[in-house]
């Protein structure tokens, strides 16, 4: 068979072939804060994507070698700005491990429901914000006003919106308001009565899957190999989740509400389909939550500390599943009362890592879409 030559024929710049390097970021509305997208194209298709990193660092971990156990609290609780809660969780249960504590269950059933109502009010800013990428502006007004509905009822019981501060070592900071259950309730069932807003509005538009189907597509094997968790991984047909696989707090005592979300496409289409069919599994455990406590007697909400609190010596590592994917916390103490070190592996570090295999060969039309169906805050990655 005769060899083929391929020639190239243009004018002007065109005619050098050369590739254009685009930078998207740090300051860019479609990169949730400032992350930094190098892409390098060959006309309207991506060849090389990196993502650069490190505008926002803060070294909390760093500061976590200079605040006691109570004061590290406050630091690491703000790398993933929409999931407050689930961050304090795996700094309390690393350090509790370590201690050897036993906390009260009516500490661990709160925190599981408080958690729960963390990973609904973290799904439902990017159930909004998702759709707007596209183009869609509707879907985030109905976000943020069941949002709201649930941030009173988290601000009431802990005094913040947004950075709670309401986990202690060995339980909560203070027991539940009176009547705040009840009105708890009622707000779950809110939100959930207004969730058919998400599966008709935005998955029942034909413009809305004809920019996610079969775009962005991540395979299995890049989802181990990038240690990519949480919904994103679970749109890939990676089955895991720790609540159910190596559960802690109440979640062993959930398994008949808990249902794990998957799917075997791995494109921007599964990704929000997850995302939304974790959503509603969140408020049903939130009930089975709400149910549980109701039925328990009174008692402690968290145990009495020290003044001055010291790990003994040792490390531990304490990993949990936060709304984004596996956080995980590698504690070393050497017995003072500040950690020796505090190492924090976040979800959304590992999971836009995957970005220099996902972008190529895609178009730059489709990389707003591939982009925002990551789900990431870029505190958690700089951390």
């Amino acid at each position: 068979m005769t060899p083929t030559t391929q020639t190239t024929v243009g004018i002007g710049g065109a005619a050098e072939s050369t590739d254009m390097v685009l930078n998207i970021g740090p300051q860019h509305p479609s990169t949730h804060g400032v992350l930094r997208l190098k892409l390098v194209l060959d006309g309207e298709r991506i060849v090389r994507a990196e993502p650069v990193i490190g505008y926002m660092h803060r070294g909390a971990e760093k500061l976590f070698e200079a605040r006691d156990y109570r004061q590290i609290i406050v630091l690491a609780n703000r790398h993933d700005w929409l999931s407050a809660f689930s961050n304090e969780l795996g700094v309390v249960l690393a350090v509790e491990r370590m201690l050897g504590m036993e906390v009260p269950e009516r500490a661990v059933w709160t925190r599981t429901l408080l958690a729960e109502l963390n990973r609904v009010l973290n799904h439902l800013m990017f159930l909004g914000s998702y759709p707007l990428e596209l183009g869609g502006i509707t879907p985030v007004f109905y976000a943020f006003r069941e949002r709201e509905v649930l941030q009173n009822v988290m601000e009431e019981v802990s005094g913040g919106r947004m950075h709670y501060m309401f986990n202690r070592v060995g339980g909560l900071k203070e027991d539940l308001p009176a009547g705040w259950t009840a009105r708890a309730r009622a707000a779950v069932a809110a939100v959930r009565s207004r969730m058919d807003v998400f599966d008709d509005l935005v998955l029942g538009n034909e413009i809305f899957r004809g920019r996610t189907r079969g775009v962005g597509e991540l395979a299995p094997e890049t989802v181990h190999a990038y240690g990519v968790s949480g919904p994103i991984a679970r749109a890939s047909g990676v089955d895991f989740d720790l609540r159910r696989d190596e559960p802690y707090l109440a979640y062993g005592d959930l398994q008949d509400t808990l249902k794990v979300a998957t799917r075997s496409e791995g494109d921007c289409l599964a990704r929000f389909e997850v995302l939304l069919e974790q959503t509603h599994n969140a408020l049903d455990l939130a009930d089975a939550c709400l149910d549980r406590l109701a039925e328990l007697p009174p008692g402690p909400i968290n145990q009495r500390l020290p003044k001055v609190l010291k790990a003994p010596e040792g490390h531990t590592y304490a990993w949990t599943e936060n709304p984004l994917g596996i956080n995980g916390y590698y504690l070393v103490s050497k017995g003072e009362k500040t950690p020796y070190r505090l190492k924090l592996r976040s979800a959304s570090y590992n999971n836009i890592q995957a970005l220099t295999e996902l972008l190529p060969g895609t178009l730059v039309a489709d990389m707003v879409a591939i982009l925002g169906s990551m789900f990431f805050v870029v505190g958690d990655i700089d951390k």
